[in-house]
């Protein structure tokens, strides 16, 4: 028995020694620990948060579970006290009770806090956002900028230090939209157009994936993110523009059918191009904006409708009351 201890111990180290050196070779930096930019940065803070709240409870259970196992196993002269008809602790209820609820609030107050935060657009600075619009294909992704009318495939330049308001919808089987660094994943879905905005704090190229399996080429959903200047981001608008490759809507149509693609650049694209991709596939817009705004118009009808049934209800009073004084001075007067 010692002799195949000794061994499975043995196989465990020389495991780990091989996975250690494997993977020393792998870039150091993982990408969602690498925020750059503010949305990013927050959702950073949320993990560290959760995995510090975590370790609160993880590192103590394994302590004790490790003492537990020393202390109390069976050997020869073991001084473990014998308490066969010991079953209750105050003490321990309150404190494996009591501290779970207190981390579980702390964190769901930080998460819900920072994620409506989140959901809502911030602030239009002096700089004006961008808007690009974004459609998950078979195996590849498209993107258009209505503003520029120029479209790119698996690539997309952004200004450094903008906000950019992504329109998210899909002309395939659901995705995942996400960049890193950047900021959290958001769906892709046919006849949706979701809504997300992101920022990149200063000039780089930044990883871009789809996180969803859509097939046997899923993989190969990947695409660049060139942050630069204001300056250089006009510059390579112009250069798009004044090329002659169009992206008409057979173009897109033949773009659209399953298969991989290589970075492409297109001049121009049909003006109707995304919302005929949303309402091909039911067609409804998921803008979180717009959607406060009609709840707050809806709110300022009700409110209209309630003031005009009170003055309505006032100006019955009103007409009862001066029948009924009509009436009493007929009366009066016969």
């Amino acid at each position: 028995m010692k002799k195949r201890s000794k061994l499975r111990g043995l196989m465990l180290l020389i495991t780990g020694l091989l996975t250690t050196v494997l993977l020393s070779g792998c870039d150091g930096k993982f990408v969602v620990f690498d925020p750059q930019g503010p949305v990013a940065e927050t959702q950073y803070r949320l993990i560290i948060l959760s995995a510090i709240l975590c370790a609160i409870v993880v590192i103590p259970v394994l302590a004790i579970t490790v003492f537990i196992v020393l202390r109390y196993r069976d050997k020869p002269g073991n001084k473990a006290p014998y308490k066969p008809h010991w079953d209750d602790s105050k003490v321990l209820e309150i404190l494996w009770w009591g501290i779970p609820v207190i981390i579980i609030g702390i964190l769901g107050a930080y998460t819900a806090r920072d994620t409506y935060a989140l959901a809502k657009k911030p602030p239009v600075t002096d700089v004006k956002p961008i808007k690009i619009q974004v459609t998950s294909l078979d195996w590849k992704w498209l993107f258009q900028y209505p503003d520029q009318n120029i479209a790119t495939v698996n690539y997309v330049h952004i200004p450094a230090g903008v906000q950019v308001d992504f329109e998210l919808t899909s002309d395939a089987p659901m995705n995942s939209f996400w960049i890193p660094q950047l900021g959290g994943q958001e769906y892709t879905m046919p006849g949706m157009a979701m809504s997300l905005w992101l920022q990149a704090d200063r000039p780089g190229e930044y990883y871009g994936t789809g996180a969803n399996f859509s097939g046997k080429d899923f993989a190969h959903m990947r695409f660049n993110v060139i942050a630069e200047s204001q300056e250089n981001f006009n510059k390579w608008v112009q250069s798009v523009k004044g090329s002659n490759n169009e992206l008409t809507k057979e173009g897109y149509e033949a773009l659209a059918k399953p298969s991989q693609s290589d970075e492409q650049t297109f001049s121009s694209y049909p003006a109707d191009l995304f919302d005929s991709v949303v309402t091909k596939n039911g067609g409804h817009h998921m803008d979180m904006d717009k959607d406060a705004d009609k709840g707050d118009k809806a709110d300022a009808d009700d409110a209209k409708s309630d003031s005009k049934d009170a003055h309505d209800m006032d100006d019955m009073s009103d007409m009862d009351m001066s029948n009924m004084n009509s009436s009493e001075m007929n009366h009066n007067h016969q």
